[in-house]
């Protein structure tokens, strides 16, 4: 007798059910930003327009929902990046791409979400980790390409952006985040100022990389 072994798959989701899916993440997002990680979930379905059970059926709790909203985002800024990028290889200089990627930080509201990744999000998850290799690929791409075509500073590396992009990209504590994207672009143009070749000073201590963002919250291998 001979028994045949079937590969399961997923069912596809129905074009309502992804609709709803994508209200959700986009609901989610807004509500994180402006009233934090811990917004109750009927307010998110409230702000997505569908009722509770809903909800739900997509996501069966805040970490799953959480995790959906962070790749979303990842995915949005690796994608219009890697867009720049082609971009630039057909204008004067690739400083153009580091630009609008360090403006669409503030766009994309990456500072107020950055405290989902330390508090709900597993960081040894391979979806998560192959989207972060793409984020940070993006990135390094971008300022490779700066600095052969000399128009960013050389002493400058992906883990230096990525450290005051993040600071300058989040909100203060107790503020408006719609206020605080009011002016945080102004901000983000001087930094760019501060990037671009040559420099005015040397900088002290050596450029900071994605190694050493990271190097302390490696998660061991399993043996």
């Amino acid at each position: 007798m001979v028994c045949t072994i079937t590969k399961r798959v997923a069912p596809r989701l129905r074009a309502d059910a992804t609709r709803n899916r994508e209200r959700i993440v986009a609901a989610a997002q807004e509500a994180f930003i402006e009233l934090g990680p811990d917004v109750p979930l009927d307010e998110i379905a409230r702000r997505a327009g569908i009722g509770n059970a809903t909800l739900y059926r997509h996501f069966k709790d805040r970490r799953e929902l959480t995790r959906s909203v962070v790749l979303a985002v990842i995915d949005r800024i690796a994608s219009e990046g890697e867009a720049m990028i082609a971009d630039a290889a057909d204008g004067p200089d690739a400083f153009t791409a580091l630009e609008h990627f360090v403006h669409g930080t503030a766009d994309w509201k990456v500072g107020a979400l950055c405290p989902l990744l330390a508090e709900w999000m597993d960081m040894a998850d391979p979806e998560v980790l192959s989207a972060r290799d793409r984020l940070d690929s993006m990135v390094e791409s971008i300022i490779d390409k700066s600095q052969a075509d000399g128009s960013l500073r050389a002493d400058i590396s992906s883990g230096d952006i990525m450290i005051v992009v993040s600071q300058l990209a989040r909100p203060l504590p107790g503020s408006d985040p719609a206020d605080h994207n009011s002016f945080v672009h102004r901000y983000l143009q001087l930094l760019l100022d501060g990037l671009r070749a040559p420099g005015r000073s040397a900088l002290p201590g050596r450029p900071a990389t994605f190694q050493d963002l990271r190097q302390d919250r490696e998660v061991p291998a399993a043996h």
